[in-house]
């Protein structure tokens, strides 16, 4: 599967920093991460930490399949609103992912920390309806996540304009968010792991996956025979075929990167990341070579040549949507992809068993928080596999 198209500008800021070896051998082993971006590199760092052995092993490259399209955007408020997640699945469950949330970010921090990623930047947030029809969800969005205890302000509409220059009906500004360069995360956690006795192999593609009761055989593409006792899905969409029900629908989203910017260096207020309240909504942050980074403009197509296809008309477009927010910003785009993504139907990811499917689990962080999902799943699977009740595995669990 084609997971991006364009230039991704992680991949050219940080090229191919690591190499990792091919496998060329049998493997016999407790547990096998499948995937080899950002959520297989968390999954490997939390098991890893948790004194639990494992191989890691990717089709590609290590990180060139959704993580160099990824903007990394890290933000506690997921894609459905609390109010209608609270609708979709219960005030408990609700709430608590979006907790959930919150504290993964702190994780992604400790995490950076630990392996020497020093560019994870903590944010605000700005949330601003996109239209006047929205304004009474952000005021219970608002009253909610007070509830939860989380610093998060309302904003009216002159307040809006005040802080941030351009008119909006209204706006939510919370704390709790975060940037990073994921890519560059990725390598320097698979680095760190190395180094604890993970096994990392880039470029080997598993096929003939059999699942069984004692455990899980497989071979790569080379013909290297591959046995584990559980094998953990962590290679997001490409993953989707082995669900026989459909849990995500797979669309595209574009992102664009500026030149850089050098005589500011703050572009709005605490150069805050930035979305809004309608469908296919507008993200924006920046970078820390001081560029800004937008996306959006997002289609249900998972085709790549019309992905591609529509990469220049899309560019104009994100830039406009920009010029119309910061006019005073001269925004000259450097940098151009597309991506994919998933939506789910509650806006949650898949996490855990998947009885079709036994001693395997799965790591699927599908929508705008994958990255925060991602920690979440690490936890619980790190919990199944230290055979400890895990309470939010019911949250996520793929049979809901």
């Amino acid at each position: 599967m084609d997971l991006s198209t364009g230039l991704p500008f992680w991949l050219v800021k940080n090229g191919l920093p690591y190499d990792y070896p091919q496998l060329n051998k049998h493997i016999n082993c407790d547990v096998v991460i499948l995937g080899g971006g950002i959520t297989a590199a968390i999954n490997a760092f939390i098991l890893i930490e948790a004194d639990i052995p494992c191989v890691l092993i990717e089709k590609r490259s290590i990180g060139l399949g959704s993580t160099i399209a990824t903007t990394a955007l890290l933000q506690y408020q997921i894609d459905t609103p609390l109010s209608k997640l609270i609708e979709l699945r219960g005030e408990e469950h609700a709430r608590k992912a979006y907790l959930l949330c919150a504290e993964s970010i702190e994780t992604l921090a400790n995490i950076s920390e630990k392996v020497g990623y020093h560019d994870f930047e903590r944010k605000s947030s700005l949330y601003f309806a996109s239209y006047k029809k929205d304004v009474d969800m952000l005021k219970k969005e608002y009253e909610l996540h007070k509830s939860l205890g989380l610093d998060i302000k309302y904003w009216d509409e002159n307040k809006v304009k005040e802080k941030m220059g351009f008119s909006a009906p209204a706006a939510l500004y919370s704390d709790h968010s975060a940037q990073i360069d994921a890519y560059k995360l990725c390598h320097l956690i698979f680095q760190y792991c190395i180094k604890k006795g993970l096994k990392v192999y880039d470029r080997s593609e598993m096929v003939d996956i059999i699942h069984s009761k004692s455990g899980v055989a497989m071979k790569s593409i080379q013909g290297h025979k591959v046995n584990c006792k559980k094998l953990i899905y962590a290679a997001g969409f490409e993953v989707v075929d082995l669900i026989d029900k459909k849990i995500v629908q797979l669309q595209s989203t574009w992102a664009i990167v500026s030149q850089q910017i050098e005589h500011k260096k703050e572009f709005w207020h605490q150069n805050c990341l930035i979305w809004e309240s309608k469908e296919a909504y507008l993200y924006i942050r920046t970078t820390a070579d001081n560029r800004i980074m937008l996306g959006g403009r997002d289609e249900e197509t998972n085709n790549p040549k019309v992905r591609q296809g529509k990469l220049e008309l899309k560019t104009q477009q994100l830039a406009d949507d920009f010029a119309q927010l910061f006019p005073n910003l001269r925004f000259r785009p450097e940098f151009s992809w597309a991506g994919t993504f998933g939506v789910t139907k509650d806006g949650l990811p898949y996490i855990g068993h998947y009885e079709p499917k036994p001693n395997g689990l799965f790591s699927l962080g599908f929508g705008g928080n994958g990255i925060t999902f991602s920690v979440i799943a690490a936890e619980i699977i790190r919990d199944i596999l230290l055979e400890k009740a895990n309470p939010n595995e019911a949250i996520f669990a793929l049979d809901r």
